[in-house]
């Protein structure tokens, strides 16, 4: 029997057993309108039943479990030889296998598949988000395969498949299998084209043995790797397999894993190769150009990643501050704390639809559409740029709403705020983004038509956003002293962008509240700023979760 002074009084319930997809009306909302109306049952259907296992308690169990065993390094077994395998705790393959399952590494070849993919990326990774980085790899690896038809064909029934084969076979044994990448060197970082990587032609057709060492390879688990290497014709683009065709293992000396920040769940490592098998892929001497698409391709996802781990702070802010009595009545009631949530409602949205957005485009320009396959070129970028930026302080600002009970691990808010900057770094950080922009903009004249054509389709509904795309025009005019300003140019494109996005498709209390602080001005510098007048109630209902 406990005693009187340990009853527990005025905390709110876990924000447990819920449709972590339907709770999400911007999410949902983006689905409808991005995908084919006969699509949309069993889409609807799919994600539904995926955002309830989101949201259940055995899926934030495995999360639980999978942050506090990561992975660990096997570089012998116990008679001395080498086999350099990673081991992970159940709940991580748990969590992997219903990923697999549920078809987020398989967009490239179904109708709308980006779109649902998209979703799914982002309802799922709520759970957990480390295991989000294999799902993302080998999802993206796709299209650069495709610049080798003979790899692709063998490779890609693999990786779009539903099936989790765990462990290291040659694929030619397995039913599904996934893919990671190393790019960056020590030496070189963002600079791939400082590899020192060397690849040697072998006498078999393609092949080549390479020599070398990355300093970050993600997802060292997989069974197979695109890599960057120095080929006699130049900088190429490589797939290492894990296992060879005759069951011998490659040469792939993992030396240690990472101890990371965040992100604990995944390993990250740091990898040897010395005369490691390997297979070109495309043409010798355009690696960057090879590897670019499976690069956009989880550029994007940064930004969807990003956008879950802030819808996921902002359900669980305003979840606590529903339930949490303080002065006198709910702490959602508090005007100032209202403001704060709906602030961070507001910035969590406008990060879901620009990221479905682009989605969108995936499967347009998929379908042929040249115009958004152009969009994606400037829009892409700017959207890794800023999203992946927003995310830490939207956690950090969510963590403060449930006060101490959110610095402590199990609310976990903490595990998001470590897991918050990761997206901005990985795949190329702020600058390098911000240089992109800048770069698309000399090189590829169609791509900032295509991004002008998106902001046009909003003149004239909110005169704060045309304002604002007016002074862009300003900016873009002059593209003296660029580099030094890439970045103020780059946030201004993102949140024109983001403001004509929910102009047009967001309630109008969202649209109005955004333009008005982060277009119009009326703004401080920090989350629960927005102007008095604002319809915070609405915003912050909206963003809501309702449990039974």
């Amino acid at each position: 029997m406990a005693s009187r002074t340990h009853t527990v009084t005025n905390q709110p319930p876990p924000l447990v057993g819920y449709d972590v997809f339907t709770a999400d009306r911007a999410l949902s909302e983006a689905v409808e309108r991005h995908l084919d109306p006969a699509l949309l049952t069993e889409a609807r259907t799919e994600l539904s039943e995926l955002g309830r296992a989101a949201g259940s308690a055995q899926a934030q169990e495995w999360g639980a479990q999978a942050n506090e065993n990561p992975p660990k390094l096997r570089t012998h077994d116990r008679f001395g030889h080498r086999i350099d395998e990673v081991e992970f705790h159940p709940a991580w393959h748990r969590l992997l296998g219903h990923a697999v399952s549920a078809g987020l590494t398989g967009a490239w070849t179904r109708p709308g598949g980006h779109v649902r993919r998209a979703a799914g990326f982002l309802t799922w990774t709520q759970a957990e988000a480390g295991h989000g980085c294999p799902l993302s790899m080998t999802h993206a690896a796709v299209p650069a395969l495709r610049a080798q038809p003979d790899l692709a064909a063998e490779w890609e029934p693999l990786l779009t498949s539903r099936v989790y084969d765990e462990g290291l076979r040659p694929v030619g044994e397995k039913a599904g299998a996934l893919l990671g990448m190393g790019m960056t060197e020590k030496q070189g970082g963002s600079d791939v084209r400082a590899n020192t990587t060397r690849a040697v032609s072998l006498a078999e057709d393609g092949a080549f043995a390479l020599t070398g060492h990355k300093w970050f390879c993600s997802a060292p688990m997989s069974d197979g790797f695109l890599v960057l290497a120095q080929a006699p014709g130049g900088l190429s683009c490589f797939l290492v397999p894990r296992v060879l065709a005759d069951g011998e293992r490659n040469v792939f000396a993992i030396q240690r894993l990472k101890d990371k920040l965040g992100n604990r769940s995944n390993a990250s490592g740091e990898v040897e190769f010395d005369g490691t098998w390997a297979r070109l892929v495309g043409e010798e001497g355009r690696g960057v150009r090879t590897i670019i698409e499976m690069v956009s391709a989880t550029r994007l996802d940064c930004a969807l990643g990003s956008a879950a781990l802030m819808r996921q702070a902002v359900a669980q802010a305003i979840h606590h501050a529903t339930y949490r009595e303080a002065f006198g009545g709910p702490l959602v009631g508090k005007p100032l704390m209202r403001n704060v949530l709906a602030d961070l409602a507001v910035e969590s949205e406008a990060a879901t639809t620009l990221a479905l957005r682009l989605a969108g485009a995936y499967d347009a320009a998929g379908a042929g559409d040249e115009r958004e396959r152009a969009l994606l070129r400037l829009a892409v970028p700017v959207a890794k740029y800023w999203v992946t930026k927003r995310c830490t302080p939207v956690v950090a600002e969510a963590l403060e709403c449930l006060g101490g009970n959110g610095y402590v691990e199990e609310s976990g808010l903490p595990r998001l705020l470590r897991e918050s900057p990761l997206n901005s770094l990985w795949e190329g950080s702020g600058n390098v983004q911000a240089l992109d922009v800048p770069r698309a903009l000399q090189r590829e004249p169609g791509a900032l038509d295509a991004f002008l054509g998106e902001l046009g389709a909003a003149r004239g509904a909110d005169d704060r956003l045309d304002a604002a795309v007016k002074r862009l025009f300003q900016e873009l005019a002059d593209l003296e002293g660029i580099e030094a300003r890439a970045r103020r140019l780059v946030e201004r494109m993102a949140l024109v962008l983001q403001g004509s996005l929910l102009v047009r498709f967001a309630p109008p209390e969202v649209a109005d509240a955004f333009c008005a602080s982060r277009l119009g001005g009326d703004w401080g510098t920090a989350f629960g700023t927005l102007p008095h007048t604002a319809p915070t109630a609405a915003l912050v209902e909206r963003a809501g979760v309702a449990l039974g």
